[in-house]
């Protein structure tokens, strides 16, 4: 596979399109929200790595595709380990039950795309 064919490339270039769209057309409290969606995952009294396997978990439970790879995606910029992000998988697994399971399969076919092509200056 082409690196630039990668499930989180095709969503990133996805992602920053659509939000070109959104914003084009957003008032002060969209983008007001967009502006605090960025910054409650920076580094604070949590690590930011720390925060994004936060943001995973809760998109796992909530069984959001669009923020599951966009998570993904970030707890691997962000440095988690596959331990790391396991052991948040499995948190979102015993939070969401088993109908987070075709979820966590695909996260989980990310998460090793990641591994093996990295980002691409992807999100």
């Amino acid at each position: 596979m082409n690196k630039g064919d990668s499930a989180a490339a095709r969503f990133q270039k996805e992602r920053d399109e659509l939000n070109e769209i959104v914003l084009k057309y957003a008032g002060k409290n969209l983008k007001r929200f967009y502006s605090l969606d960025s910054a409650v995952y920076r580094d604070g009294a949590l690590p930011a790595k720390t925060k994004e396997l936060l943001g995973f978990t809760a998109s796992l439970v909530l069984r959001c595709d669009d923020c599951i790879l966009y998570h993904t995606i970030r707890c691997f910029e962000e440095g988690a380990s596959s331990q790391e992000f396991e052991e948040a998988v499995t948190i979102g697994l015993a939070v969401g039950g088993s109908i987070t399971i075709p979820h966590i399969r695909r996260a989980m076919k990310n998460w090793q795309e990641l591994q093996e092509h990295g980002t691409q200056g992807t999100v």
